[in-house]
């Protein structure tokens, strides 16, 4: 009787964790969260100070951002320069 219970019991468990497995996330996705991570800062979290950045990182993290804005600046910049003005038509 313990062994079809413990037969039974293993059958359940391999389904369940099979069906986790399948809605995980594809190596793709997570590569991709990782390079997110590293553009936003976050690759400076260690585990003593998940899930905020560690005081050692901070004024690192805060170069990180300053320099980010300051590239989506140049680019925004730079798009309006380049954009045509209405009233130019040859």
């Amino acid at each position: 009787m313990k062994k079809i219970a413990f037969v039974a019991l293993s059958i359940v468990v391999l389904a369940a964790s099979s069906s986790v497995f399948a809605q995980g996330k594809t190596r793709a996705q997570v590569y991709q969260e990782l390079i997110e991570a590293q553009q936003n800062g976050l690759d400076y979290v260690t585990d003593a100070s998940y899930p905020d950045v560690s005081p050692v990182f901070a004024q690192q993290v805060e170069h990180h951002k300053e320099a980010l804005a300051a590239q989506a600046a140049a680019a925004a910049s730079r798009v309006a320069s380049s954009s045509a003005p209405a009233g130019s038509v040859n």
